[in-house]
C-alpha cells in the first residue's frame, strides 16, 4: 500500500474521529504500549524439544498437517522473528517448558532447570522480547487423567515438584530480563464420566497448589488456568473457573482467562470487572472456539471487540496482560501468527477510538436511543485508516501487504523444510 495513500486516509479518519472529540493520534500512542505474549506453540504443533517421544495428550489436540512447520529450537526463532516482524509494536513470547534448550539430552519435567533456558533468556535479550513461562503437564507418561489432582503421591509429586521448577525458572527470567515473567498453571486434570466424589480431586488439587505456591518469588507473577472440559474428559474438569476463580480471590493470584475455555454462550469480556475487583491482575489467552476449545486462529469477530472493548472501558491496562493461545497446523503457521496478533490489535484500536466520555454522558442522563446510535455508527467510522497508519509508523507492512512477505518466506524457508 503506498505511502500516501495511507496518510491521505488517515488525515479524513482524524478529522472524523476529531468531530466527536477522540484523538486518533493518541489512539496510536495507547495501542504501541500494549506487548501482546505471543504463543511459542504455534509455530510446530505444541511438539517442543524433549525427545521423549510420544503424541500430544491430555485433552488437547492439534488439526492439520500444513508442510513447513519448525522442527528444532533454531526454525522455530527463525519463525518466530518473522512473525514478530509483522507485527506492529514490541511483544513478549510465552514458552512452554518442553521447549527448552536440552541440547539433545532427555530431561524429565522433574529435573528441568534455569540453564535449560539460559539461551532464550540471551535470545529474548537479542531481540528485544521479554520472556513469559508455562509449565507443560500434558503430553507424558506420568501425565495420564490426573496430575496435580492425582491420588497417586509418586504422580503427584512429580507434577508438584515440575512446577515448583518451572516457577524458579520464571524468577530466573523475570530477574534476567527486568521485568516480571508471568507464569501460566494450567493441568487438563479430569474424567470422561462423573466421578464419585467431585471434592476429593478438588481437594488434593488445592493442597498440591498450596505446596507449589509456599515460595515466594519477587520477578514472576502466577496465573492459573481453568477449562470447561477436554477431550475425552467431557463430564469433569478439576480446575474448572469456579474452583479457580474462588482460589484466585482466597490466595490472591492471577486468574488466566481462555476465550477457548468456556461454554460459547457465555461472555468473557463480562467477567473482566467481576476479576478486577477481587483477584490482582488477569492474564487473557485469546482464542477463538468453534463449538469447543477447537483453538483456531483468533479473526476480528464480535467476541474479540467485545473483549477488547471492555479491556479498555475498564481502564486497568496495567492490570490485564494479554496472550495469544491457539495452534493451527492446516495454514501457513507464521500466518496464523499475523493474522490473530493483527487481529487483537485492530480490536484493541477500534476500542481506543470510542468516544468513551460521550457514550457514558449519555448513559447518565439515560439517553439511551442516543448511546446505542453511537455504538452503531462507530462500526462504520474510519478506524482501519487509523490502523494502517500505526503500522506505517511501526515499519511493518499496511493492509494485506503482509501476505507476499509470507508466501515469500514459506518459498524461501519453510518449504524447504522435509
Amino acid at each position: 500500500m503506498k505511502e500516501s495513500t495511507v496518510e491521505k486516509a488517515y488525515e479524513v479518519a482524524v478529522e472524523r474521529y476529531a468531530a466527536l472529540g477522540v484523538d486518533a493520534g493518541k489512539a496510536l500512542e495507547k495501542l504501541g504500549k500494549i506487548s501482546l505474549s505471543l504463543h511459542c506453540w504455534q509455530a510446530d504443533d505444541v511438539s517442543g524439544f524433549e525427545n521423549q517421544g510420544g503424541d500430544l495428550s491430555g485433552g488437547i489436540q492439534v488439526t492439520g498437517n500444513y508442510p513447513g512447520k519448525a522442527r528444532n529450537i533454531g526454525e522455530l526463532r527463525a519463525d518466530i522473528l518473522k512473525a514478530s516482524s509483522l507485527i506492529a509494536g514490541s511483544h513478549r513470547l510465552s514458552l512452554h517448558e518442553i521447549y527448552g534448550d536440552f541440547q539433545g539430552k532427555v530431561v524429565d519435567r522433574d529435573e528441568v532447570e534455569p540453564l535449560h533456558f539460559q539461551s532464550w533468556m540471551e535470545w529474548g535479550r537479542a531481540n528485544g522480547m521479554k520472556l513469559d513461562f508455562n509449565s507443560t503437564s500434558f503430553s507424558h507418561p506420568k501425565s495420564g487423567n490426573l496430575t496435580l489432582a492425582s491420588p497417586d503421591k509418586g504422580i503427584r509429586d512429580f507434577w508438584i515438584e515440575h512446577t515448583k521448577r518451572c516457577r524458579k525458572i520464571s524468577e530466573e527470567m523475570g530477574k534476567y530480563q527486568g521485568d516480571p515473567c508471568i507464569m501460566n498453571l494450567w493441568v487438563h486434570d479430569g474424567s470422561k464420566e462423573v466421578p464419585a466424589n467431585r471434592l476429593k480431586y478438588r481437594r488434593i488439587l488445592e493442597q498440591s497448589l498450596d505446596e507449589i505456591f509456599a515460595v515466594k518469588y519477587s520477578n514472576m507473577k502466577d496465573c492459573i488456568e481453568a477449562k470447561l472440559f477436554g477431550i475425552g474428559m467431557e463430564s469433569y474438569t478439576v480446575g474448572s473457573y469456579d474452583f479457580y476463580l474462588g482460589y484466585g480471590a482466597k490466595k490472591g493470584k492471577i486468574v488466566t482467562l481462555d476465550t477457548g475455555h468456556f461454554h460459547l454462550t457465555e461472555s468473557i469480556a463480562d467477567k473482566l470487572s467481576c476479576l478486577l475487583l477481587f483477584t490482582p491482575e488477569i492474564m487473557l489467552h485469546v482464542s477463538r472456539p468453534i463449538r469447543w476449545d477447537s483453538d483456531h486462529v483468533v479473526i476480528l469477530n464480535d467476541d474479540l471487540q467485545d473483549l477488547a472493548r471492555e479491556i479498555v472501558r475498564c481502564d486497568q491496562l496495567d492490570r490485564i496482560h494479554i496472550g495469544l493461545d491457539y495452534f493451527d497446523g492446516t495454514i501457513n503457521r507464521i500466518g496464523a501468527y499475523v493474522i490473530g496478533s493483527r487481529a487483537t490489535q485492530k480490536a484493541l484500536l477500534m476500542a481506543f477510538l470510542e468516544p468513551s466520555a460521550t457514550l457514558q454522558e449519555y448513559e447518565a442522563k439515560e439517553q439511551l436511543f442516543e448511546r446505542l446510535a453511537l455504538q452503531e455508527e462507530l462500526k462504520s467510522l474510519p478506524w482501519n485508516a487509523v490502523w494502517d497508519m500505526f503500522c506505517l509508523k511501526n515499519g511493518v507492512p499496511a493492509g494485506e501487504d503482509y501476505i507476499a512477505d509470507i508466501q515469500a518466506y514459506e518459498k524461501e524457508v519453510t518449504s524447504k523444510r522435509v
